[in-house]
């Protein structure tokens, strides 16, 4: 999904959960949190508030860098901000003298700046260049568009990655439909994919627009937002103090689901396996009482009626976290 905003268009940043996220964070003065995702600042404001500790935030993308110069400013020497991808968070926190960390807050998924932004090409309700990269200079220039993606793939990858990224069960038939179109002309804006999925997929019931789910696989496909997941869990986990907390926000069941297993196999709550299963005698098998880490939310928060209301993008966020119980061996 995203992280969420104030309405469409609006351009106005308001962070999920942000008292859950400082419960579940616990932030104290003196200590070093690092906010993954910066994108308004939102998080990372809310952590300097909270306690005399030292933010280092990472976004992904050059504008947000630029944009968030402005909070640095209003908090000297405690906010410091790094240009990259969060799942290099242990090769950027080194270069920068950074050797653990008290706290990581993930904020998944793509920022309202993006969103809102029709240049950027991740948005089916403004018509704009059909690009979803999260970054747009250095290596990610390098990075597919979603343009790419569209006008490139055979039929039937582009269907399996709309059905695997997306969960859109028609997926056969909107790729037919991309595939179709695109033999006529490129297809290069957000606005015309829209129309191309529309004219082939009933109204959604839940009241989504039917370009909901491809738009997602292709943006996850774009910037491997569910691989940059995986890459970042293990550097976060290999960073903290004992102590200290991983806390995560995501939007979609995808994101949902690595985040979950990630947590309940470092905490030691796998299910146990049969006497008979040959990893029963593995070495590698954690408990709970040998795991490094305890889950500090045993079920995923939801966000109240009251936020949804104020917030309606909040309606899918769920937030996990874990405390770290000893250093790495």
């Amino acid at each position: 999904m995203m992280s969420p905003a104030a309405p469409e268009g609006t351009g106005t940043h308001i962070p999920v959960m942000p008292a859950e996220m400082l419960a579940a964070l616990n932030p104290r003065d003196g200590a070093v949190y690092l906010d993954g995702t910066f994108g308004g600042g939102g998080y990372a404001r809310a952590i300097l508030d909270r306690a005399r500790c030292h933010v280092w935030a990472i976004d992904r993308d050059e504008t947000a860098i630029a944009r968030g110069a402005s909070l640095v400013a209003a908090y000297p020497d405690r906010l410091h901000l790094l240009h990259g991808r969060f799942s290099e968070m242990l090769t950027l926190l080194t270069a920068a003298g950074v050797q653990a960390l008290d706290g990581v807050v993930l904020d998944l998924g793509v920022s309202s700046f993006q969103i809102d932004d029709p240049g950027r090409g991740f948005s089916f309700l403004g018509d704009g260049p059909l690009d979803m990269r999260m970054g747009r200079h250095g290596g990610a220039a390098n990075d597919p568009t979603a343009a790419r993606l569209v006008n490139t793939l055979p039929e039937r990858e582009l269907a399996d990655l709309l059905f695997q990224l997306g969960e859109e069960r028609a997926s056969r038939r909107v790729a037919h439909a991309i595939v179709a179109a695109r033999a006529e002309t490129p297809i290069e804006t957000t606005g015309r994919l829209a129309s191309i999925i529309r004219a082939v997929l009933p109204p959604d019931k839940s009241g989504h627009h039917p370009a909901t789910r491809s738009f997602q696989a292709l943006r996850l496909s774009v910037n491997d937002e569910l691989g940059e997941i995986q890459r970042a869990l293990g550097q976060a986990a290999r960073l903290l103090n004992p102590g200290g907390r991983i806390v995560i926000v995501s939007f979609h069941s995808l994101e949902d689901r690595i985040v979950k297993r990630f947590m309940t196999e470092a905490s030691g709550r796998n299910p146990a396996p049969s006497r008979h299963d040959p990893r029963s005698l593995a070495p590698g098998v954690s408990s709970a009482a040998t795991a490094r880490f305890r889950l500090v939310t045993p079920k995923a928060l939801r966000p109240g009626a009251a936020e949804v209301a104020a917030n309606p993008r909040a309606r899918s966020a769920r937030l996990r976290a874990i405390e770290c119980l000893a250093v790495a061996a």
